[in-house]
């Protein structure tokens, strides 16, 4: 691939854009585990999260930070676990959280017509702890984690204020925290 300048130097193609909400340390301390445990090691690359979109064009990056950082001046979304979710190949944790789906929709609709399929669905928000398996092995960890959830499920919740967007890109990312929290309404860019 030829560059946009013409000086013969190959042009490096940029991942594309993936936005997620991290968990408070105590969920997803509890959530990675069972990722860990449940999730194909060989796929397993991140810690436990809730995704928001999964791939934006790199074109946007900076349209995007500018949005979070926008988006992060508000007060922190209210935000539960309410069960399981089935995945067909894979289990996840239900979440529950009208601000965050309402934030996704803000940001889609800045990004109209540069949305993937997958991103322009409507927002199901959950925590993927199994992935990439086939059906009957979801069914028989979703019939072993039932019961346990069904119980827990009403008392664990996400606090105030921890849920802060996180964009990820490349191997880069950077924290869009909501205010009220550290460093909240103001960008940063972890180590």
């Amino acid at each position: 691939m030829i560059s946009p300048t013409g000086d013969g130097a190959p042009a490096v193609k940029r991942p594309p854009l993936l936005v997620t909400a991290e968990l408070p340390p105590d969920v997803l301390a509890w959530a990675d585990a069972m990722r860990r445990a449940y999730f194909p090691p060989e796929r397993n690359r991140l810690r436990a999260h809730v995704t928001l979109f999964h791939a934006l064009p790199p074109s946007v990056e900076a349209e995007l930070r500018e949005t979070l950082a926008d988006l992060a001046a508000a007060q922190p979304p209210q935000a539960r676990i309410t069960g399981l979710m089935k995945l067909g190949g894979g289990t996840a944790l239900a979440v529950d959280c009208p601000d965050l789906v309402d934030l996704h929709g803000h940001i889609a609709q800045r990004m109209h017509g540069l949305l993937t399929r997958q991103d322009a669905q409507p927002l199901k928000l959950h925590i993927t702890i199994q992935n990439k398996v086939s059906s009957e092995e979801a069914r028989a960890l979703q019939a072993k984690l039932a019961p346990a959830l069904e119980l827990c499920a009403s008392s664990v919740s996400l606090p105030s204020g921890s849920m802060p967007t996180r964009r990820v890109c490349g191997g880069r990312s950077a924290a869009f925290r909501f205010a009220g929290e550290r460093g909240g309404g103001s960008c940063e860019s972890p180590g």
